[in-house]
């Protein structure tokens, strides 16, 4: 398996069917995995249905029981995909808020740039986002400034969600010590491949806000990120990380 997609799901009955067969029909060829956390509205058994009909043997499902947080849904994509020698891992929402054809720039920079973890960046050429209000623009965008400058990185987007590993770097990184299960779980692993010595490559893409499904972002999940970050950089100062 070269290429794998995970795909976190949580009652996205309305998106799945259609973000499944995007990816599918993209040249390459890939895979798609869904973890769903017990969606009540029957989205893994959408998902069991492709599974048994037109895509068999390229799609795949872990369902676990209720929400237990972004993070740990990656974590557990993750280790499935090491397990089954995937060897680009790629982390992508339910609704269309990533173009599933930017997949191939991504699957580019690390395939034939070099880059141990390639990011789609919302914030590499401005500000690439469509349909959000501006508070949220506003709020996500100085959110990554303030990332940048407490943690030393020069990542532009550091709490992108739509990026692709190689298998290398996922190895490296000691994924049962990332802590963090919301949104400030992406700048955690950014973080954490920066300190394995990963080679990272951003690529400019755009965000559309969700048309169809309810988003699962929060202000906590704001909060846990801002606090996070000074936690995960006073911990760095007591931690040796394995190097790529």
């Amino acid at each position: 398996m070269e290429r794998l997609v995970i795909i976190p799901t949580y009652n996205e009955k309305e998106n799945i069917e259609a973000i499944i067969t995007a990816v599918m029909e993209l040249p390459l060829g890939f895979n798609v995995l869904v973890i769903d956390d017990g969606s009540p509205d029957g989205t893994a058994a959408i998902v069991k249905s492709l599974m048994a009909g037109k895509f068999k043997g390229r799609l795949h499902l872990v369902e676990r029981s209720g929400k237990l947080g972004l993070g740990t849904a990656y974590i557990t994509g993750f280790k499935w995909a090491i397990e089954h020698k995937a060897d680009y891992i790629f982390e992508m929402d339910a609704d269309f808020s990533h173009n599933p054809q930017d997949l191939l720039k991504l699957y580019d920079a690390c395939a034939n740039q070099g880059a141990d973890l390639a990011i789609g960046s919302r914030y590499i050429t401005g500000v690439n986002v469509v349909n959000w209000p501006m508070g949220r623009v506003l709020m996500s965008y100085f959110a990554s400034k303030y990332v940048r400058t407490v943690l030393g990185v020069k990542i532009k987007d550091t709490t992108a969600g739509f990026v692709c590993y190689k298998r290398h770097l996922l190895e490296t990184i000691e994924l049962d010590k990332i802590r963090f299960k919301g949104y400030a779980f992406q700048i955690e692993m950014k973080y954490t491949a920066y300190k394995c010595g990963a080679k990272i490559i951003e690529v400019p893409i755009v965000f559309v806000n969700r048309v169809l499904g309810t988003s699962k972002m929060s202000g906590g999940i704001f909060s846990e990120a801002l606090l996070g970050v000074i936690r995960l950089k006073i911990s760095s100062w007591f931690r040796k990380y394995p190097k790529i």
